[in-house]
């Protein structure tokens, strides 16, 4: 009962704050992290203890696989290379920065110890960056290459980790059986999530139940993550992996309605566990203070300013070269695909990081010398990346003035893609003019079709929305008079909730259409 009490509690905790950073528009895991902080002081509340393998396995695989699923596959291929730049490149970079940083603070700390404390803190959260990312209307390419990265630099980082805990453990490990440890366990990684995207792909369609389609999409990403951790390879590539296959293959594999109701618990599972995690992060703060008190104040001052700054600037070294560097030689130069120093200034910034550098800093073996001090310095730099990059990055997009201009009326791409799905359309009815059964059905369509195709050959071809904008308000206009004719009908004569219910469901899904077209066409 307490545990329920507990949960139900942090939920309303989670709601409350949402509230308040909407208002504030400060950073979402921003407000949730400080929220969960303030919490942990609230005397007589429970203590509540974050187990960071349960962490890892509860939070991590939906949020992953929610990822992927959004991610743009041609994009990600489009910019591989400035994706894992960051994904694996930044991350050892940055691990090394802070390992060395470490290292002089503390010098009785073991190199592998501190190489650990640094692939801690390495892997930036794009969750964090999102609450940011959203509200502005950015380069396509920069929130590509964030979410890319995100997908990949958990594996990485965890990876290192994984090898430098081993190293404590048995005193040293050769860089090249390093080496070789880290590609086994990525590509077995990557075998596991293939192996369960073709399990899934012979599943889902055999299913043929919504509910039970959805509930499948939730297995396979924990599926993917617990069996490759299992066999010791990266649960974190097996998630990525299943995710993008599947949701490649999604409109063969899962009906409409299944995607539609699909959409709607995904998001809101990611917003449940977003939330939590977050406010979980704030309240570990407590206990960490309590396990402190051998070290002087100074110390913990100083390491903890010495290690935020080291994980802002090492990115921030990381990425910048890669811009300006480039553009010393002619040849690179000219290829388009080159980083503009902006936008590189900008995906710089964005490196807040969350749950999974906290669960992987509690998850520190008991022998690790030093252990609750590299604790409370990954605490400190998680919040310092959260509060310093995550209120002053919407700051520095419109400073730098990335954002890009607000498109008004329908792109062309779009107005072509749509003419040419009503020219197929027009073309199915045409096909039945003839028919002896269908003919005269088809000839009372055959207008409507040939006027829709009209309409949007003339705003891909850039004429004017106006008449397209005028049909779209005339249709929901009729849309909304028609729910309300059946509302009225239905408490007038007595119509069953079933059926009011299943045509109420129609117009719903028929308003969100035209209400997008209708945004879209400005």
């Amino acid at each position: 009962m307490l545990l329920l009490e507990i949960t139900l509690a942090l939920l309303g905790a989670c709601l409350g704050l949402a509230i308040l950073a909407r208002r504030t528009r400060l950073p979402y895991a921003v407000v949730l992290i400080l929220g969960g902080m303030a919490l942990a002081f609230i005397p007589g509340l429970p203590r509540v203890e974050l187990d960071p393998t349960l962490a890892l396995a509860a939070f991590l695989p939906p949020l992953l696989q929610a990822s992927a699923w959004r991610t743009d596959w041609q994009e990600f291929r489009a910019n591989l290379w400035p994706i894992m730049l960051l994904a694996v490149g930044a991350v050892f970079f940055t691990a090394a920065c802070v390992a060395v940083v470490a290292k002089l603070l503390l010098p009785d700390l073991p190199w592998a110890a501190a190489i650990a404390l640094g692939a801690i803190v390495a892997p930036p959260d794009a969750v964090a960056a999102a609450s940011v990312l959203q509200r502005m209307p950015l380069p396509r390419r920069i929130v590509t290459v964030l979410e890319g990265e995100s997908l990949m630099n958990d594996a990485s980082a965890l990876v290192l980790f994984r090898l430098a805990v081993g190293a404590v453990a048995v005193g040293s490990v050769a860089p090249g059986l390093a080496a070789v440890t880290f590609l086994a366990v990525a590509i077995g990684g990557f075998l596991v999530g293939l192996a369960v995207a073709l399990l899934a792909a012979r599943v889902l369609p055999r299913l043929e139940a919504t509910p039970l389609e959805i509930a499948f999409t939730f297995l396979t990403a924990y599926g993917a993550f617990l069996i490759a951790e299992k066999l010791h390879v990266s649960g974190v590539i097996a998630v990525v992996t299943a995710g993008i296959m599947i949701a490649q293959r999604q409109r063969a594999l899962l009906t409409a309605q299944t995607r539609i109701e699909a959409l709607a618990t995904w998001s809101f599972m990611e917003f449940v566990l977003t939330s939590l995690v977050f406010i979980l992060v704030g309240l570990q703060l407590n206990g960490i203070l309590e396990r402190l008190g051998a070290y002087p104040l100074p110390v913990l001052v100083v390491g903890a300013a010495a290690l935020s700054a080291t994980l802002i600037l090492s990115r921030l070294g990381w990425v910048i070269p890669f811009a300006y560097l480039p553009r010393l030689f002619p040849a690179l130069a000219r290829n388009e695909m080159l980083p503009r120093p902006r936008h590189a200034v900008i995906i710089g910034w964005a490196g807040m990081r969350g749950v999974v550098s906290l669960a992987t800093a509690l998850a520190l073996p008991l022998e690790i010398p030093h252990r609750d001090l590299l604790i409370f310095l990954a605490f400190v730099a998680i919040l310092a990346t959260l509060v310093v990059q995550g209120t002053t990055l919407e700051w520095l997009i419109i400073r730098l003035g990335v954002v890009e201009p607000t498109r008004r009326g329908m792109a062309p791409a779009e107005a072509t893609a749509r003419r040419l799905m009503a020219e197929a359309a027009l073309g199915e009815v045409e096909g039945r003019l003839d028919s002896p059964l269908d003919g005269v059905i088809a000839r009372d369509l055959v207008g409507e079709f040939r006027d829709i195709a009209r309409v949007f050959t003339g705003v891909a071809a850039g004429g004017t929305q106006a008449e397209l904008r005028a049909r779209l308000q005339i249709r929901l206009a009729a849309l909304r008079a028609s729910r309300e004719r059946l509302i009225r009908h239905q408490r007038e004569d007595g119509l069953s909730d079933e059926m009011l219910t299943s045509l109420l469901s129609e117009t719903d899904y028929e308003e969100l259409r035209l209400q997008q077209q209708l945004a879209q066409a400005g």
